[in-house]
């Protein structure tokens, strides 16, 4: 068999890992795949006779090449490439097979949390925290010393995890109360959300998470139930996240945020929630992962 070709062929083994870093440090399966192309483009033109780890030298290479997008990105202040921002309410629409498998294994939430990092901070918290890469190994990919690079991580992951402003034992009710409702609106059960809506619910949202038509503000928990209803496939691209330190929800197909609800639990059941849709606005917002 030809050299290539066995090269090829030890790089196909390792695809599937540096897809995976690749897709958590870019937010992006398009993006994601173009950084493994070149990575093995690079590995073809390069001299690796020495090479003994190739799993380790391939993760270096693709993790260089993602910095490299990330820092282009911020430069430019762009969205990752496969955002859908600008394709109104069909951005909504489920998740493409192969993109579910991606956002499932990494975490909706996470994902979007991940694009609020700056790429340095992304990729030693990615590296360090998600592939136990050692710091000193990740620090010449930063370009930063080993004390700095961990400072990095830190730093990325305190925001990955947030600062909960309730306590462990009203964040598990909250979380209850809204997990009942994201799966009510998922079933499309109009008595499981009527059972988890106080009877004066009030739902205010920005102007551009709602259809054009429909009310800024609703009130009633009869209204905003079927309303949920009329809005159900949003909920097919959702989850659970801390926002502004309480239980709410962010919806991100593809894991690119769109919407983010701040939700206000009385009891048993969600007196309030406010959508947020406006790029300023939800930029403003403090998102994190919500704990086990």
């Amino acid at each position: 068999m030809h050299a290539q070709d066995v090269l090829a062929q030890r790089f196909e083994t390792h695809r599937g890992h540096l897809r995976s870093v690749a897709y958590r440090m870019l937010g992006s399966a398009g993006e994601a795949e173009d950084a493994v192309q070149e990575a093995w483009l690079r590995l073809a033109l390069s001299d690796t006779d020495d090479v003994e780890n190739l799993a380790g030298w391939l993760t270096t290479v693709v993790s260089r090449i993602c910095l490299d997008m990330l820092r282009s990105r911020a430069a430019r202040r762009e969205e990752p490439m496969d955002s859908l921002a600008h394709l109104g309410d069909v951005a909504y629409d489920s998740d493409p097979e192969h993109e579910a498998v991606l956002i499932d294994s990494v975490g909706r939430a996470l994902l979007v949390v991940l694009n609020t990092l700056g790429p340095d901070e992304r990729v030693a918290f990615v590296l360090h925290d998600m592939f136990a890469v050692p710091f000193d190994q990740i620090a010449p990919i930063v370009g930063r010393t080993t004390a700095t690079t961990k400072k990095l991580a830190s730093r990325a992951r305190s925001r990955a995890h947030g600062d909960a402003a309730a306590s462990s034992t009203a964040l598990a009710e909250q979380r209850d109360v809204v997990e009942a409702f994201l799966a009510a609106a998922r079933s499309g059960d109009l008595g499981a959300l009527l059972a988890v809506l106080a009877p004066d619910v009030v739902r205010t949202a920005d102007p551009a998470a709602l259809p054009a038509g429909m009310a800024l503000v609703t009130r009633g928990a009869d209204a905003v139930a079927k309303e949920t209803l009329v809005l159900r496939r949003r909920s097919q691209v959702a989850a659970l996240a801390l926002v502004n330190g309480a239980v709410g929800i962010i919806v991100a197909p593809r894991g690119q945020l769109l919407l983010a609800l701040t939700v206000t639990v009385e009891g048993d059941r969600i007196a309030a929630y406010e959508v947020y849709a406006d790029p300023a606005r939800l930029r403003q917002l403090e998102l994190a992962v919500l704990p086990d």
